[in-house]
């Protein structure tokens, strides 16, 4: 059977999501559920360069207020006597009050990159900044997981392409948007009647065999999707409805230890107020819903969710009441199972900076390597090659 580029595309944009992991589908097949307790991370990426100096505020330093004389935050919520946080994260400041937020700052990696791609490859990647991973450290959690456990650990991505976070050298995560949508494209009869085809050519015999995965698996993840209503109201924004989705799963007995999404975007050149306006207000009621199910269901005490961004923004404000790329952030960490909570660290010292930007004082690969260890309880050594220690708050 001749292909048409026409339905070749069409086919390459149901399998993107899977292109390279039939193994990990088939996995998805299995019956296990999680076992009791179970330890589930979520990470929530801030797209785009979040200013951090923004969201978590350093309200009696002189320089901050001078630097940013047009858009510094003048009515942060309180933290401590020193720190305030953004008003538009007041549910954020209902966690650190009841100590289930925890706030890693000044987070980076030494000579750090200010482009996007670059950094974000370098934070998916945990690589240094010199050095270029084609694999992802959750990619590699999978990679060490499946070789030691009975049933490989999964991860789903919430996006319609998946990370180089997810992707190993011989397991990767699967990216859906929505699994209702997924389910009834894999149902259309042009699919379902390429499943059993196969072709002479290597790599569009592969293609077909990956759709044929995910024809198999869309189904069960639907399922599971739909499995535990929730009588918890979420918001109508996009991330509203990917916490939902991932709130679903999490109640369902799917097997799932890491689930990924994302957030942007936080690049704020210009108006820098108005737009981070929008997506903390976006963040704050995705979360405050996400939060109390997870609690009407007993499970807060194992799940974490932890946010990032690439990199952080200058000091000092530009000519269009925005900022330019920057270098160090903050780090937030929900649960109801941490160890250590409120403000792990000091603030930024905005005294000693490298031409205007931040300084970094915690390196991001240490975060991932507690979280590996402590949370996920993984071989820090062989994921990250990492054996700096790691800290304590999980």
């Amino acid at each position: 059977m001749l292909i048409k580029r026409r339905e070749f595309l069409k086919i390459s944009s149901l399998a993107t999501a899977s292109f390279m992991m039939p193994n990990f589908l088939k996995a998805m097949t299995l019956d296990e559920a999680l076992e009791p307790n179970q330890k589930i991370l979520i990470v929530l990426q801030f797209t785009g360069g979040n200013d951090g100096l923004n969201t978590i505020i350093p309200t009696k330093n002189d320089i901050y207020f001078r630097e940013r004389n047009n858009i510094a935050i003048k009515d942060s919520l309180s933290l401590n006597d020193e720190t305030g946080i953004n008003p538009f994260l007041s549910y954020f400041k209902e966690l650190f009050d009841s100590g289930e937020l925890a706030i890693m700052n000044n987070v980076g990696y030494p000579d750090p990159d200010k482009s996007h791609f670059r950094s974000m490859d370098i934070w998916h990647s945990a690589s240094r900044s010199d050095e270029y991973l084609e694999t992802g450290w959750l990619g590699r959690f999978l990679d060490e997981e499946c070789y030691r456990c009975e049933h490989p650990t999964q991860a789903l991505e919430v996006d319609d392409m998946l990370s180089l976070a997810l992707k190993g050298e011989n397991n990767k995560a699967f990216a859906f948007k929505d699994p209702k949508r997924l389910y009834q494209t894999s149902q259309e009869k042009y699919f379902k009647s390429l499943y059993d085809h196969h072709h002479d050519d290597e790599t569009v015999s592969y293609l077909y065999q990956t759709l044929g995965s995910t024809i198999n698996n869309a189904d069960y993840i639907f399922e599971k999707s739909k499995s535990k209503t929730t009588t918890q109201a979420y918001p109508n924004s996009q991330l509203g409805k990917d916490f939902k989705t991932v709130a679903s799963l999490i109640k369902s007995d799917i097997n799932t230890r890491v689930y990924y999404l994302s957030i942007g975007s936080f690049d704020t050149h210009v108006n820098q107020n108005d737009r981070q306006k929008k997506l903390f207000n976006d963040i704050n009621e995705a979360v405050k819903s996400f939060v109390a199910d997870m609690k009407s269901n007993g499970l807060f005490d194992n799940i974490l969710l932890m946010t990032f961004s690439e990199f952080g923004r200058r000091v000092a404000q530009n000519a269009s009441n925005g900022t330019d790329h920057g270098t160090a952030n903050q780090m937030f960490f929900i649960s109801g199972g941490l160890k250590k909570k409120g403000l792990l660290n000091a603030l930024p010292d905005l005294q000693n900076l490298n031409e205007g930007d931040l300084i970094y004082s915690e390196d991001f690969r240490k975060v991932y390597a507690t979280i590996l260890k402590n949370w996920l309880k993984a071989d820090t050594s062989k994921v990250l090659g990492w054996k700096n220690g790691v800290y304590d708050f999980v």
